[in-house]
């Protein structure tokens, strides 16, 4: 897709809108990157470039990252378990579904670890 980052950003927006029937679901910031939270947790938030980078469960985020529709997050020398980076796709719609898709995984993951 080559999307510039307001592009992303404005798929972002996108995604929130299209998981704002699951509940409360905000714009945050995670690492100055603007990102999706529900109440106080962060569950998605822009990478560099054009990626989002998700809280999944642990064998979910292997399963993506195995089948190269993701890759596994590093902070410094550490792979995070539960965190993938999703690219974009060549189109702003194919990415808007993939995204939106997984954001509701990961928001659904996220509420489900409680407090």
């Amino acid at each position: 897709m080559t999307a510039t980052s307001e592009t992303s950003l404005d798929l972002l927006h996108a995604v929130a809108q299209q998981l704002a029937a699951e509940g409360p679901v905000e714009m945050g910031t995670m690492f100055r990157s603007p990102g999706l939270r529900t109440c106080t947790k962060i569950f998605a938030f822009l990478g560099h470039g054009d990626y989002l980078i998700m809280k999944l469960p642990r064998d979910r985020a292997n399963e993506l990252a195995s089948s190269g529709g993701a890759k596994p997050v590093t902070m410094g020398t550490r792979t995070m378990r539960e965190w993938v980076e999703i690219p974009a796709h060549a189109d702003y719609g194919t990415t808007l579904a993939t995204w939106t898709a997984l954001a509701k995984e990961a928001l659904h993951f996220v509420r489900s670890l409680g407090d």
